[in-house]
Parts: C-alpha cells; sequence; structure tokens
C-alpha cells in the first residue's frame, strides 16, 4: 500500500483565522445591546425570528428578559476562543456561537455569515488539534495511526474547502457588480462615499472627495476592487510567492472598507478568510517564536524553525 504524505493543519496560521472570526463577532455583541440587535423589521417580524432550524440559536432558547445575559456568555465563549486555549474543545461553542448571531440578528451582514461557515469548516480542524493553545508551534509529527492521519486529512480538506468557498465569494462580489452602469462607468464609488447610510464618515469625506471629484481617481477607486477581487478569486492557481504579494493588498482593502463604510465584524471575516486562502497548509506566521524561546533551556540555542509538520497517510 502507497503512502503519502500530507501536511498538519495545526499551526499558528489557522489559529490566527480562529481568533479574527472570534473578534469580528466579539465586536459585534459587546459593542451593541440586545435592544438594538434584536428589534422588528418591517414586513419580517420580530427578531429572533426563531423558525425552522434558526429556532436553535441560543437567543431563541430564552426569553427575551435574558438576551442580555446570553449575550454576555457569548462574548465570554469568544473571548476564550479568540485566546487560543483547547482549540477542540472550544471550537464547537465559537462556531455555535457565530450560528446564532447570524441567524438571530436584525440586521446581520455579510461578515456575520461568512464568520459562521468559516467557523463551521474550522470545527473539522481543531476537533483534531492536539495542542493546549493555538498559538503553539505545530505538534511533532504524529504516531502513524489511522485515527491520527485521518484526524490531519480531515482538517487539511476543511481548509481546503474553505479556500474555496472565499475564491466563490471574491467571485460572485466581482462578478455581480459588472451589469450595473455605475461600476461599469467607473462612477459607483462616488456614490458609496456619499451615501447617507454606508457612505464615508464625516471627517473623511473632505480628502476622499478630492480624489472622486477627478474622473480618474474615481475610476481608479471603483475598478481597482474589481480587479483585486477577480485576482483573489484566482488565487488558487497561483503560485506562493504571488498569493503572498496578494495578502497585505486584501488586508488593506477591507480595512478601508471597514474605515470608510464602518463594516467592521465584515473586515476580520474577510482578514481570517484571506489567511486560510493565501497562506500555505500548516503556515506559522512566526507568532510561536515567544513559545518557541520559553522551551528552549537556559544555554541551549534557540529551537530552529522548521518546516510545516507532515503526517503519512495511506492511499
Amino acid at each position: 500500500m502507497r503512502r503519502r504524505a500530507i501536511t498538519l493543519p495545526w499551526a499558528a496560521g489557522y489559529g490566527l483565522a480562529r481568533t479574527l472570526l472570534a473578534l469580528g463577532t466579539l465586536g459585534t455583541l459587546a459593542f451593541s445591546d440586545s435592544a438594538t440587535l434584536f428589534r422588528e423589521v418591517s414586513t419580517v417580524g420580530q427578531y429572533p425570528l426563531c423558525r425552522g432550524v434558526t429556532g436553535a440559536g441560543a437567543f431563541c432558547l430564552v426569553s427575551p428578559d435574558h438576551f442580555e445575559a446570553v449575550r454576555w456568555a457569548c462574548c465570554l465563549i469568544l473571548v476564550v476562543a479568540a485566546g487560543g486555549w483547547r482549540p477542540r474543545y472550544t471550537a464547537i461553542p465559537h462556531a455555535y456561537v457565530a450560528f446564532s448571531v447570524f441567524t438571530g440578528i436584525s440586521i446581520p451582514d455579510g461578515g456575520d455569515q461568512v464568520t459562521w461557515i468559516l467557523t463551521l469548516l474550522l470545527v473539522l480542524v481543531a476537533v483534531g488539534d492536539p495542542r493546549r493553545w493555538h498559538w503553539q508551534p505545530q505538534p511533532p509529527q504524529l504516531s502513524e495511526s489511522t485515527r491520527s492521519s485521518t484526524w490531519a486529512l480531515i482538517g487539511v480538506s476543511a481548509i481546503t474547502l474553505a479556500r474555496i468557498q472565499m475564491s466563490v465569494i471574491y467571485f460572485q462580489s466581482c462578478v455581480a457588480k459588472l451589469p450595473h452602469a455605475e461600476w461599469a462607468d467607473g462612477s459607483a464609488l462616488y456614490y458609496w462615499i456619499n451615501n447617507y447610510a454606508f457612505g464615508a464618515p464625516d471627517w473623511l469625506r473632505p480628502a476622499l472627495n478630492l480624489v472622486i471629484d477627478n474622473p480618474v481617481g474615481v475610476a481608479a477607486m471603483t475598478w481597482g476592487p474589481l480587479m483585486l477581487e477577480i485576482v483573489l478569486a484566482a488565487a488558487l492557481l497561483m503560485p506562493q510567492k504571488v498569493r503572498w504579494a496578494l495578502l497585505p493588498a486584501g488586508v488593506l482593502f477591507h480595512l478601508g472598507i471597514a474605515v470608510v463604510m464602518g463594516l467592521w465584524s465584515f473586515a476580520f471575516a474577510m482578514w481570517a478568510g484571506l489567511l486560510l486562502l493565501l497562506a500555505p497548509y500548516g503556515h506559522d506566521p512566526r507568532l510561536t517564536r515567544l513559545w518557541r524561546k520559553r522551551a528552549d533551556a537556559p544555554g541551549q540555542a534557540p529551537a530552529e524553525a522548521e518546516k510545516p509538520a507532515e503526517q503519512p497517510v495511506h492511499a
């Protein structure tokens, strides 16, 4: 029987993605009270709706008088998940909170939906993670047991599905704009920036107007995101060095959206998705140097950076 090596997915890179997802939802819950999150929507009804599958959400299991207590309990779960403690135990509660927020609040945005999908997929990675903290160095090569090989394969497969999901999101986001005349003629950002609901804040609008009042400037700001989105959609077909170059561009892109439109939970969700999309399997973004230094005994040379560990699987 042939044996193939598969990179172990349990490293600080996927841990950072989990932290970003938890912080995005935590910001929504911690800085918005229950009266803001759960209200009546015209022609729809009073939220949470608690219909069908959505009735399993945390806020559907209690009366409205207890929404505040549940909100802070969810915040506590998210703090623990963001901290990285015992990912195999905190992944499912984290995903449940993300589901409860997406299905329960009155006006969820795209970030809440992306967070729910990615946290659900990362459950399949985290349940096989043997580490105490998801910031710790990657575990040494596991025993060649069927169980450890299976969890490694499930984890890599889940990250692959998350990558495909992110590619589809960016592709759909770009293509869905193309039929609209404002995006085709390069004027869309003029209207978005000056929109009273989602436009730029008052302190930033004068500086942006200097750009969008110029035909070349507004065209660049409109078509630039379209080009970046279609490139990100095709990132899986590109060499790793190109993906690394796309990562800061994507981070700045979503930071700009957050600053201009105030969609911070969306930004955190997409930053997590970008890490999963563009970083290699088992990537350690050098966040584990503190762990390695603590592990090195006095007088010993610092631990050398290692390549991502691989686990043999039988084919």
